[in-house]
């Protein structure tokens, strides 16, 4: 996991204990700051998960790639077999 997303979360957690904070003690101001650092969160976590995904190649196309290797190993086999 990328540090971005986890200092994401950090900002997410404390946004919300603000927000609410705010909520409860009617301030208006701690309410929108509590608010502003959830939308930070979610940017940073976005971004996180990009460089996350850029990182590490898709398992998913590693697996097609393999399964068409074996397929076409398969069908030169059978050509050789039927020569």
């Amino acid at each position: 996991m990328d540090k971005d997303r986890v200092e994401g979360k950090v900002k997410d957690i404390a946004g919300r204990v603000e927000r609410q904070v705010g909520e409860w003690t009617g301030d208006k101001e701690a309410q929108v700051k509590g608010a502003a650092k959830q939308v930070e969160e979610k940017v940073q976590n976005a971004f996180g998960k990009a460089k996350d995904a850029v990182k590490k190649p898709s398992t998913n196309q590693t697996d097609v790639d393999d399964q068409a290797a074996q397929e076409e190993a398969e069908r030169r086999r059978n050509r050789a077999v039927n020569e």
